[in-house]
């Protein structure tokens, strides 16, 4: 499916969407990573960004699922982290959003470990 008004493919669609929710919620750093040129690249895109303490990377999670949900009617496939809410990942099987806590993201350095893909910085 495409977005005929921006052509955007749909999981162009739902990485953007992501980001919005990360951004109405006040997340930093948010990166929109194409990794379809990635030959072992596991989705279409990653969107990561940061969170300062738990309690907001459970908001921001909460607002990316409202986003994509109000927009689209998509639930995740599966979430993982978010009892701890220290890095929360939420796959959508074309998209898979990363909400970190500051320390995490330098930890575990997704945008280095997938350096291949095309990052683009989201500026809402």
């Amino acid at each position: 499916m495409t977005n005929k008004k921006n052509n955007l493919t749909e999981s162009e669609a739902l990485a953007k969407l992501a980001a919005l929710g990360m951004s109405n919620k006040k997340a930093t750093d948010i990166v929109i990573m194409d990794l379809r040129g990635v030959q072992s690249s596991p989705t279409n895109f990653f969107v990561i960004c940061t969170g300062n303490v738990p309690s907001h990377v459970s908001a921001i999670s909460d607002g990316v699922f409202e986003t994509i949900k109000k927009a689209t009617g998509y639930n995740p496939h599966r979430v993982e982290g978010y009892d701890n809410a220290e890095w929360i990942l939420m796959d959508y099987f074309d998209i898979v959003v990363h909400i970190f806590l500051k320390d995490k993201r330098q930890h575990y350095r997704l945008e280095e470990l997938w350096a291949d893909g095309v990052a683009t910085p989201y500026e809402g």
